[in-house]
């Protein structure tokens, strides 16, 4: 029966596909984890369906360059250099699939709220002035769940501005309580 109404709701609704690009400031968040903003991009698809005047559904496959930064501190090498305040970079790089409920306040902003699921595909680890990076993908997660929050204006029937940000619920990595933050800003295309 509920895959009947969901059928029957998508065929009434109205479905425009789209696709957006925009500009992240990541971090990692916890208790006891102090990183810093790292800038990143995102890159993606989407599809939204109204469900009714004030309701839409939007689905999105959107690849996102996320991590974070620290500075090191204590007096010890790596690879032969001295770390002690320099800034580590942590690279993790996902595919993300975000399912927003848009609640349309006017018939051109909605604000946006929905769970996000992310897919780890590439983790590195690197240090300031030094060349070579560390694979961090055995000790990051391959899963990570989220929620977003945010709210989009429509410019035009077809183009709109988003800003979202995403609170990951999980640990991203197998040791520490570190979490992905992400503050989105995004331009976007309906067709």
């Amino acid at each position: 029966m509920i895959a009947a109404a969901l059928i029957s709701m998508s065929a009434m609704a109205q479905v425009q596909f789209g696709a957006k690009v925009g500009f992240d400031m990541t971090n990692f968040w916890g208790e006891n984890v102090q990183h810093k903003m790292k800038p990143g991009y995102q890159v993606g698809v989407l599809m939204e369906a109204k469900l009714a005047d004030r309701f839409a559904i939007a689905p999105e496959v959107v690849f996102a360059a996320q991590g974070g930064k620290s500075e090191l501190f204590g007096d010890f090498d790596l690879l032969g250099i001295h770390v002690d305040g320099k800034d580590a970079t942590y690279t993790t790089n996902y595919v993300n699939v975000p399912v927003m409920l848009k609640f349309y306040a006017t018939p051109n902003f909605s604000i946006d709220l929905g769970p996000q699921v992310g897919f780890n595909v590439y983790s590195k680890y690197s240090v300031e002035d030094v060349d070579d990076a560390v694979d961090m993908k055995d000790h990051t997660k391959t899963v990570d769940f989220g929620v977003g929050l945010g709210a989009t204006y429509s410019l035009t029937e077809n183009a709109f501005v988003q800003a979202r940000y995403t609170m990951g619920l999980t640990k991203a990595f197998e040791n520490g309580e570190a979490k992905n933050g992400n503050i989105q800003v995004a331009f976007g295309w309906k067709f």
